[in-house]
């Protein structure tokens, strides 16, 4: 039998109680067990269940709550809904196709696990800081309407050594319990940890901890881990991951797009925009984008609304010089 005495009780508690979200979050961990056990068919079957009972329910005429962490994950990880979608990034094409490929495979979770398969759900994103990692994972929390959890395990490392394979396990005992995206940020914290001299062996057990974990993890959420320093990682890591992403700073054409996106409400006619392509070089999206608002903020206080390029090569320019500060 897939549920557990513990499944089955938690099921009555949350249906006397007529929580109708702690019921189906327990039912999908039935699910979910079932499939790891190879019942596809039941799993598949249950969840059809669940989203036939949630299509039948009075839709709310009010913004849907944030799934607040309760307890010790609260001290473990913040909880959000992401505004920002793919469309709203630039992206590399090879970076967006794999993208594309976690949402259609998400969508499809159910069709896939009828055949015994399960889609992309352990991400790696790597790149130099501001090359838009985080932002990804909160576009995908968007564009499958799913809560965005963030955990920084730099922080949760230094606050809890000795007992941070625990506080691993409460988030990943959480992913199976609520359909979500999970991101693990200032991942490399893992991979840096390993070697900090007289921890070695704490951080050992927190990696090998981490690793079982995210074996176990359920295909219900996204775990998605992002570092900014991809040779610091113990190589083990690479293979437990469904999809590895890696981030560059943008072309220049790239560059200029990111620009033109943040300066939408501004005039930009008088821009001769491929001026501007000699001091974009090496960028980040971050940095790129903190130029633009530092030069339309100049036009504003300036009371125009009319940007010109001599206002964004000052703002690029002083980016670099900071870069090299």
């Amino acid at each position: 039998m897939a549920a557990t005495a513990d499944h089955l009780k938690a099921l009555l508690t949350a249906h006397a109680e007529g929580d109708d979200d702690l019921f189906y979050s327990v039912a999908l961990q039935v699910a979910a067990k079932s499939a790891r056990q190879g019942h596809s068919k039941l799993a598949v079957e249950i969840r059809e269940l669940i989203d036939s009972a949630r299509a039948q329910k009075i839709p709310r005429t009010g913004p849907i709550p944030v799934v607040q962490p309760r307890g010790e994950l609260a001290s473990l990880l913040t909880a959000g809904y992401s505004d920002v979608r793919l469309d709203d990034m630039t992206l590399a094409e090879d970076v967006r196709a794999s993208l594309d490929k976690v949402i259609h495979e998400q969508r499809q979770r159910a069709r896939l696990e009828q055949f015994g398969f399960t889609p992309v759900h352990r991400i790696l994103l790597s790149g130099p800081p501001g090359t838009g990692k985080s932002m990804t994972a909160a576009a995908l929390a968007k564009e499958l309407s799913l809560p965005l959890f963030t955990i920084r395990l730099d922080g949760l490392i230094s606050r809890f050594m000795g007992e941070t394979a625990s506080k691993l396990r409460l988030i990943f005992e959480a992913a199976a319990e609520t359909r979500a995206v999970y991101l693990f940020d200032e991942f490399d914290a893992l991979g840096a940890e390993r070697t900090a001299g007289n921890d070695v062996g704490e951080a050992r057990r927190i990696l090998n901890s981490f690793l079982l974990f995210l074996d176990e993890a359920p295909s219900e959420s996204l775990v998605i881990a992002a570092t900014n320093h991809r040779h610091l990682l113990d190589r083990a890591l690479f293979r437990r991951f469904d999809l590895v992403v890696r981030y560059q700073p943008p072309s220049p054409d790239q560059a200029i797009e990111v620009l033109q996106r943040r300066l939408t409400g501004m005039n930009t006619a008088a821009v001769r925009w491929a001026d501007l392509t000699g001091k974009v070089d090496q960028l980040s999206h971050a940095e790129l984008v903190k130029a633009a608002e530092s030069a339309a903020k100049r036009a504003i206080l300036g009371g125009d609304d009319m940007i010109d390029e001599r206002l964004l090569i000052d703002a690029l320019d002083e980016r670099h010089a900071l870069r090299h500060a």
